[in-house]
């Protein structure tokens, strides 16, 4: 199993907005292409998980993530806010690349903690956060996940 293919171009935002963490959030979840009803209930899912405890695991990488109804299988999006936002990272620093990832409830392929320990591998290799800085496009973005075959 390889990172590259649960990411698309269309899942991929450079240059998000949000100021705050609802605002990054709620940006990434537009990235899957959901309705309205399904937008808010996968905030509200969300907000619920990172008020447990912040995704934000530290040198500027957050991975919130959880399971919903609201898609049949698994979801995931990236995105890049290069100056930081904070999002109460474990260590109290902005956070600038989110990987997001939505799985239904019961997944038959069971991908969803593979994925999320994946993610984790691949952010904590030494030159990947510059790297992601350096990123231009969403393709480059998916040649540097194939490149690490992450």
């Amino acid at each position: 199993m390889e990172l590259r293919e649960f990411f698309t171009e269309d899942a991929i935002k450079l240059d998000l907005q949000g100021s705050g963490k609802d605002e990054i959030l709620k940006e990434l979840i537009g990235l899957l292409g959901l309705d309205e009803k399904s937008q808010g209930i996968l905030f509200k899912m969300l907000k619920r998980r990172e008020n447990l405890g912040s995704t934000g695991i530290g040198k500027g990488i957050a991975i919130p993530h959880c399971r919903s109804l609201v898609v049949n299988r698994l979801r995931v999006a990236f995105g890049r806010k290069t100056e930081g936002v904070d999002f109460k990272a474990i260590d109290d620093s902005p956070v600038q690349y989110f990987f997001l990832i939505v799985a239904p409830p019961l997944e038959v392929s069971n991908q969803y903690l593979p994925v999320l320990g994946k993610i984790a591998g691949f952010v904590k290799e030494p030159d990947v956060a510059g790297r992601l800085a350096q990123v231009q496009t969403p393709k480059e973005f998916l040649a540097l996940l194939e490149e690490k075959a992450a």
